[in-house]
């Protein structure tokens, strides 16, 4: 039991533990500060059911049917090259995105810059403005916060259409599974905590890489990295081996 169980923790962990697209989007997740927990259990969760489904057997039918696996290939070509074009798109013409964070010095806004204060004077809030505590200790983004949904749905997309998800986490891991025999489910245990611990470790430790990214040049060049590794990886997924 503990043999597999870790056997399963190591491999798991090996197969996750790399720059792609999901943990591309979980990293920015979490340097925003937006949703981050939430979209780390999607993946930890979704990698659990991926890690169920080899175990039981449906890695034998994706090796058996391989059409399955090339549809998936091209639904992510697609869906990568359209998120990594939009990446670009930011970088290129800048979001004015910034982050506020402890220790970090405000980037000055369109309004400031507009309408400079006089020595001496402090710019009083409109009744539309919500004064920020200068004690409060979270991030402020400029701009607007994404929505919840569109930004799960994103995760899910960048996890189920990846085809490298069901050639490793399906097929290889239940392959390896099944080399425990009656083990194997603690060996599935073993690779869905590995996942667990990744997802979360890279969701709450990435919003201390946010002082580095106070400013939306930052950003512009995160994004930028983004799009470069999603567009590689889309073209990877179907051009000739």
């Amino acid at each position: 039991m503990t043999t597999a169980l870790l056997a399963g923790f190591g491999l798991g962990l090996s197969l996750i533990v790399a720059i792609g697209a999901q943990n591309l989007f979980v990293l920015r997740q979490g340097i925003r500060r937006e949703y981050a927990l939430a979209v780390g259990a999607v993946c930890a969760v979704s990698d659990a059911a991926l890690i169920a489904l080899g175990v039981s057997g449906l890695g034998f039918v994706l090796h058996s049917a391989p059409w399955l696996v090339t549809a998936v290939r091209w639904a992510g070509f697609a869906f990568l090259l359209c998120y990594g074009v939009l990446a670009a798109r930011r970088a290129l013409r800048g979001s004015g995105e910034a982050l506020v964070v402890d220790g970090a010095t405000p980037v000055a806004t369109a309004r400031e810059t507009a309408h400079p204060r006089r020595d001496g004077q402090r710019d009083a809030p409109s009744r539309h403005e919500c004064p920020v505590s200068p004690d409060a200790g979270a991030a402020v983004a400029t701009a607007a916060p994404a929505r919840l949904l569109p930004v799960l749905a994103t995760c899910l997309a960048l996890t189920w259409l990846n085809p490298h998800v069901y050639l490793d986490t399906v097929f290889l891991l239940g392959s390896v599974a099944s080399t425990h025999g009656a083990d194997r489910w603690w060996f599935a245990a073993g690779a869905a905590t590995a996942s667990v611990v990744w997802f979360f470790a890279l969701a709450l430790g990435a919003r201390y890489l946010g002082r580095w990214l106070a400013t939306p040049r930052a950003w512009r060049i995160l994004d930028g990295v983004i799009a470069v590794v999603m567009i590689a990886i889309a073209v990877s997924l179907v051009w000739p081996a």
